[in-house]
């Protein structure tokens, strides 16, 4: 697979993390942020998350994301790759609906008309603009993305989605209502 293709379905890498004013949006919406299942000591300085789950415990994602109510709040970032997508997102999806997680923002490629893309078509969504230029380890901005990123919101604060997420992309259909009313 050459370096186009493989960018339309994977990263490449897991190490890109989302940049603080994404996640600063994030944790408006939700009121904070319980855990990141898919995340790492570097990562979680900018997500500030109350339990993140690591390489160190690779297995740790696959069991409940809380124990008892009320659910957890999630910020996601999964690794992009090709061969995790399906199960990282079916994992989410899968934890809501369980009532596991009460609200949850995840940040995918907005590979729309990918299979594994599909289950997120049950939140909102906002089409990040520009793309997002993800944050490398070393702190730096990966510069160059060649696809773009949507941020996926499950949970029920649908309004303080909305007026954090706009003035950071497009959300679909968001013209057809009063952004009165919202913003």
């Amino acid at each position: 697979m050459n370096n186009h293709q493989l960018i339309l379905q994977d990263s490449g890498t897991t190490e890109y993390y989302t940049p603080p004013p994404i996640v600063e949006a994030a944790r408006r919406v939700m009121g904070g942020i319980d855990l990141d299942p898919a995340s790492s000591a570097a990562a979680n300085r900018t997500v500030q998350a109350k339990r993140f789950f690591s390489r160190a415990n690779p297995d740790e994602w696959r069991g409940p994301w809380a124990n008892k109510p009320p659910g957890v709040r999630v910020w996601m970032n999964h690794p992009f790759n090709r061969q995790w997508n399906a199960d990282w997102i079916a994992k989410l999806v899968a934890e809501y609906e369980a009532g596991r997680v009460t609200q949850a923002c995840c940040i995918t490629w907005a590979s729309t008309s990918e299979a594994w893309f599909r289950p997120l078509y049950a939140g909102l969504m906002c089409f990040l603009t520009p793309r997002t230029g993800y944050m490398l380890p070393s702190g730096e901005r990966k510069r160059g993305a060649t696809k773009g990123s949507v941020v996926t919101y499950l949970g029920d604060n649908v309004t303080a989605f909305i007026r954090e997420f706009a003035p950071l992309g497009e959300i679909p259909n968001l013209k057809l209502l009063d952004r009165r009313d919202i913003l």
